[in-house]
């Protein structure tokens, strides 16, 4: 039986040790998280911990995976979107900015850095749930824009691509090295207002 299959995901507490964990993890790390201290955090004794789960590997992997569901299934619906080219982009703006420079987003971005090498399947994980659904919701919805002659656009997949790349101008490799931690409402719409009219500049009819 391999580790994941020796979760169990019932019991009255098992929310409770994750939520422990997760806050623990995304605090210290991998390495620098103790089991000691997961079971303070989430109010449980370590026997109880161990109960659910056989070790901190395993545990570390179930927050992964419980944090990536949570981004995969956040996004908003682009395709709906009946307000036009520029108001739908600013919705999908407005979630790059959330997906990417949010507090838990970059945490687990440096701890999968940090432990590639312990965890290499993390890393997939992560960009799958999170910044490739978020391509794959603006590459629909720009498909969608082309149907209707609103957007002339010969690559949608590669259109998705470069309005995420507008999105993150200036300011993410600011927050990513820690140079800037908080960024104005005036700073991120003008990054914003940027990327789409920069972007309906080329596509646009």
């Amino acid at each position: 039986m391999n580790q994941q299959a020796s979760v169990l995901r019932t019991g009255r507490k098992f929310d409770q040790v994750l939520a422990g964990a997760r806050e623990v993890f995304l605090a210290d790390g991998f390495e620098g998280a103790s089991v000691d201290n997961i079971a303070k955090a989430a109010g449980v004794s370590k026997a109880t911990l161990y109960s659910y789960f056989p070790d901190k590997r395993v545990l570390f992997m179930e927050v992964v995976r419980s944090v990536c569901g949570q981004q995969a299934d956040s996004g908003p619906d682009l395709a709906a979107g009946d307000c036009g080219p520029r108001g739908v982009l600013r919705v999908a703006a407005e979630h790059v900015h959330a997906v990417l420079m949010g507090g838990i987003s970059l945490q687990l971005f440096r701890i999968f850095v940090a432990e590639a090498d312990r965890f290499p399947e993390l890393g997939p994980m992560f960009y799958e749930s999170g910044p490739m659904v978020l391509h794959g919701q603006i590459r629909d919805y720009l498909k969608i824009a082309v149907e209707r002659g609103e957007l002339a656009i010969p690559d949608a997949d590669l259109a998705a691509a470069q309005f995420i790349e507008l999105c993150k101008a200036d300011i993410f490799l600011r927050f990513l090295f820690n140079i800037d931690e908080h960024f104005t409402e005036a700073e991120r719409e003008r990054v914003i207002t940027g990327a789409i009219e920069t972007f309906m500049a080329r596509f646009g009819t």
